[in-house]
């Protein structure tokens, strides 16, 4: 544990000196990613596969505001929809903009969360979006999170039914509002996917905030039992197909990485625990102070001596 910490505050040092350069690479490499995923799943819109459009947009990314990223990623989702389908565009810009809208004004850095759930589902391992919202996000990111689920299967449904939705010219323009808006809507999948990150996020969320200790370890486990619970209940009420092997693993990583997510910006010291009591004119105060874990990280010289040459 002791090496963990030292290792802990040796990356927080190098982190704190080379952030300047740590941050845009980050930004970039996710910008990076999110452009690659959208060209290898969309890909409609020829221009946009290019290689110099993709790398100058994630390298201004890397220097922009991620909510601004965010815009970008839409556009670029957008410009691929339409060339596929109008309709399609339409749907899925109509809900970009209200999300937008509503993050604006108030944590805009919560739109984020629209981009990096369909991310986490392309890679295999969405499941580690509800404990991220849980410690740490707020439950005000449920609804980026929400909406890039809803995104995740936009995207593959207009790939599984790119034929169809390019060769429908003659339908009635109406019936196809009514045709897409009821194939995403009625999927199964994506519904049981919104409330397993629900219900999870929420429990995370609730536990972690009680005072016991250790309630943060315990919030995580919970999340993976909701999670777990909510999956097996919906594949067996539900017309879903779910590879047991699949979700099991990615739930396990993401139970491994929330505790690692966990011990390097959340772990305490619980053994030093401190039960203060206070009082002002109105009220009585008790207050619970669990501090930090933190160690110093050892600042090693070396010295070398020559060894004195014999005459």
């Amino acid at each position: 544990m002791m090496g963990l910490l030292v290792f802990k505050e040796q990356l927080k040092a190098f982190y704190g000196r080379y952030s300047y350069l740590i941050n845009p690479a980050k930004k970039f490499l996710f910008a990076l990613a999110v452009f690659i995923l959208l060209n290898q799943n969309l890909g409609f819109k020829e221009v946009l596969k290019n290689p110099v459009i993709v790398g100058i947009l994630s390298l201004l990314s890397a220097f922009l505001p991620m909510s601004v990223l965010t815009c970008t990623a839409a556009v670029f989702m957008l410009v691929h929809l339409y060339s596929l389908s109008m309709e399609l565009t339409l749907i899925a810009g109509l809900l970009v903009l209200i999300v937008l809208i509503l993050y604006s004004g108030f944590q805009p850095g919560n739109s984020v969360f629209m981009l990096i759930t369909p991310v986490l589902f392309f890679i295999r391992i969405p499941y580690i979006i509800p404990f991220i919202i849980g410690l740490s996000g707020g439950l005000s990111a449920l609804v980026p999170m929400c909406v890039g689920i809803f995104f995740y299967h936009l995207l593959v449904y207009a790939k599984q039914n790119a034929g169809v939705l390019a060769g429908s010219e003659t339908v009635d323009i109406t019936q196809k509002y009514m045709q897409i808006i009821k194939s995403l809507i009625s999927n199964e999948m994506m519904i049981l996917m919104i409330l397993t990150f629900l219900s999870a996020a929420v429990v995370v969320y609730l536990i972690k905030s009680l005072s016991f200790n250790y309630s943060w370890a315990v919030a995580i486990a919970a999340g993976m039992v909701a999670e777990l619970a909510v999956m097996f209940i919906g594949n067996s009420r539900m017309d879903v197909n779910i590879s047991v092997g699949s979700m099991a693993l990615g739930i396990s990583i993401s139970v491994i990485l929330a505790y690692i997510f966990h011990f390097f910006v959340f772990s305490v010291d619980y053994s030093r625990t401190e039960f203060l009591q206070y009082q002002d004119d109105d009220y009585y105060y008790y207050v619970k102070a669990v501090p930090k874990m933190a160690v110093a990280a050892p600042d090693v010289k070396v010295q070398r001596i020559n060894r004195r040459k014999d005459s």
